[in-house]
C-alpha cells in the first residue's frame, strides 16, 4: 500500500494535503489541525519533507506531539485519525483531519493568542472578522434578512465592472464605517451572492459565480 502514499506525496502540498518532516512543535502544528478542520478537512503527511522527500518519522513521540497539539493546542479538541505506512522501509504517518461545521476551532498565534486559522492553498492564514461574523450567522436558527440600500448597491455596481474589492476600497467609495461595511459583507456572503478570497496580504471580496447579478443589470 506504499503507493496509496507516493499518489499522495506526487500532488504536492495544497489546501487539504501539508508534509511535516518531523514535529518538534505542538503549538505550530495545532495551527495547521485548526486551520484543516475550519476550512476543508485535509490530511498531514508526517516524516516526508516539504519536497516529497520520504524521510519516515524519527520516533513514537511524533504521534503524542500531534495529539498533544489536537487535544491541548486546539479549542475545542480537534478530532483526527491516524493510520501508520511502511514507504520505502520509512514509517510515514497519515493524520486525517475532518472537515467540522461545530467551530471555529482557534490554536496559539506565535505570541501565544489563541486564534482562528483557515487553511488557503498550502498555508494557514489568520481568519479575520467578517468570515467570523459569516460563521457566526450560519450557526443561527434565523435566515438572513437584508435591505437593498445605497451601500448594497454601490459595492455590487462596482463587483460587475471590477473583478473584486478590499474592504478598505468599500468603506472608501462608499462613505461607511468599518462596522457597517463588514455587516454588508457578511449578509452578502451568507446569502451567497458574494465570496472572499483569502491571500497572505489581503482578503478580496467578489461577485459569487452564480449569483447571476452581472446578468440582471
Amino acid at each position: 500500500m506504499s503507493s496509496y502514499i507516493k499518489k499522495l506525496i506526487s500532488q504536492g502540498e495544497h489546501q487539504q494535503l501539508d508534509f511535516k518532516f518531523e514535529i518538534s512543535d505542538s503549538k505550530k502544528i495545532a495551527r495547521t489541525l485548526a486551520a484543516f478542520t475550519n476550512t476543508d478537512g485535509g490530511k498531514l503527511l508526517v516524516g516526508v519533507k516539504d519536497n516529497g522527500a520520504i524521510a519516515g518519522v524519527r520516533s513514537d513521540e511524533e504521534f503524542y506531539m500531534v495529539e498533544a497539539a489536537a487535544q491541548m493546542y486546539c479549542r475545542p479538541e480537534v478530532k483526527f485519525e491516524m493510520k501508520e505506512w511502511k514507504v520505502d522501509g520509512r514509517t510515514v504517518l497519515e493524520i486525517d483531519i475532518p472537515k467540522r461545521k461545530d467551530g471555529p476551532y482557534r490554536a496559539p498565534d506565535k505570541d501565544g493568542k489563541w486564534m482562528v486559522f483557515v487553511r488557503v492553498n498550502d498555508q494557514n492564514l489568520l481568519a479575520n472578522t467578517v468570515l467570523l461574523k459569516v460563521w457566526e450567522l450560519k450557526h443561527r436558527e434565523k435566515g438572513v434578512l437584508i435591505r437593498y440600500t445605497d451601500k448594497e448597491k454601490v459595492l455590487l455596481d462596482y463587483l460587475t465592472e471590477n473583478e473584486s474589492i478590499t474592504l478598505s476600497r468599500f468603506r472608501e467609495i462608499a462613505g461607511i464605517s468599518r462596522q457597517v461595511a463588514e455587516k454588508v459583507l457578511v449578509d452578502l456572503i451568507t446569502l451567497k451572492i458574494i465570496k472572499m478570497d483569502f491571500t497572505e496580504k489581503e482578503v478580496f471580496y467578489h461577485l459569487a459565480p452564480d449569483s447571476n447579478i452581472s446578468d440582471k443589470k
